[in-house]
């Protein structure tokens, strides 16, 4: 079969010949791949940098999901147990989701990793509930534009967004945010605004793509002076603005806070399967009535390694096409 495969962590994908895939146990399926959505994880973890790397691996085929057809006709999404950028992969049948008619390759493939990053961390780590506010650091990206629409869905009162352009944060109001902040105004001023905006409409969640200065400076804003103060969820999803922070102890005793993570390792089992059974169907369903909006850039498997560097619009999600 043709696949995109890389032969040592950090060099570019190529289109070449592969072994076909084999089945090795009754969970395992064999699907023949339409289109798969190369995301920040993908690359990632083909250049050895992701936690989840193998860094023992070599000769491995890039991608970790996918849309295409079962044996038997039957489309689906599914995680790859093999690598998902190729003509053929292995899947587990425990961890697919029908694709209805409605919805096109490259939809189905780019939105449930945005999907995950958004409603886990918005269900599960924020339990968020109706009339919430909702602050979405980095909301400009694929993601963010995602949590967007699902914190609107799950029936958050109010929706403030960061970001670094303000054409780009201005189009965000579209989606359903109701205030936008720039990260590249002065530390100053950009505290000045959140602390106004924690007095007027506090703060209940916090979904964080960005983690790295912006997070300081917001985390700096919930700071308490020794009285009572509100409750507040901060989820940290990604790391695009830097892996690390200067956290003060006295922000964390003098403030109502609830500080967590949401990726693969944190979320539980049940979780898990409630993400495949439950919510990415409604997803899918949402996506086809257009309530929830996904837009793709295609390429074929053939221009992969073109597709690998190529610079990709914000709020864009590259998919390949097979």
């Amino acid at each position: 079969m043709k696949a995109a495969v890389i032969y040592k962590n950090g060099e570019l994908p190529k289109y070449t010949d592969f072994p076909d895939p084999i089945v090795e146990n009754e969970n395992q399926l064999l699907m023949n791949v339409k289109a798969s959505a190369v995301k920040n994880l993908d690359k990632n973890i083909a250049s050895g940098k992701h936690y989840s790397t193998d860094i023992k691996a070599t000769a491995k085929v890039v991608g970790g999901d996918g849309v295409g057809f079962l044996e038997d006709g039957t489309r689906v999404y599914a995680l790859g147990v093999t690598g998902m950028i190729a003509e053929k992969a292995i899947i587990d049948k425990h961890k697919m989701v029908k694709v209805p008619d409605g919805l096109d390759d490259n939809t189905a493939s780019a939105l449930p990793n945005a999907v995950a990053g958004s409603a886990m961390a918005l269900r599960f780590r924020a339990d968020i509930q109706k009339g919430e506010t909702v602050l979405i650091n980095g909301a400009t990206g694929v993601t963010g534009k995602i949590t967007i629409q699902l914190a609107k869905h799950y029936g958050a009162g109010r929706i403030i967004v960061t970001g670094r352009k303000e054409e780009t944060l201005k189009g965000l109001l579209d989606l359903g945010a109701d205030e936008y902040l720039v990260l590249t105004q002065s530390d100053e001023d950009f505290l000045s605004q959140i602390k106004a905006i924690h007095v007027k409409t506090p703060i209940d969640i916090i979904i964080d793509y960005l983690w790295g200065h912006s997070a300081e400076l917001i985390l700096k804003s919930l700071k308490g002076n020794g009285g009572f103060t509100h409750k507040t969820r901060y989820v940290s999803v990604g790391s695009m603005a830097g892996d690390t922070i200067q956290l003060s102890a006295e922000i964390l005793r003098s403030v109502d806070l609830k500080l967590s993570g949401s990726g693969f390792g944190s979320w539980t089992k049940e979780e898990m399967k409630l993400l495949l059974v439950e919510i990415l169907p409604e997803m899918f369903d949402l996506a086809v009535s257009k309530k929830l909006i996904i837009e793709t850039v295609s390429l074929p498997i053939q221009d992969i390694e073109k597709a690998w560097e190529i610079n990709i619009p914000d709020g864009k999600r590259l998919v390949i096409t097979i």
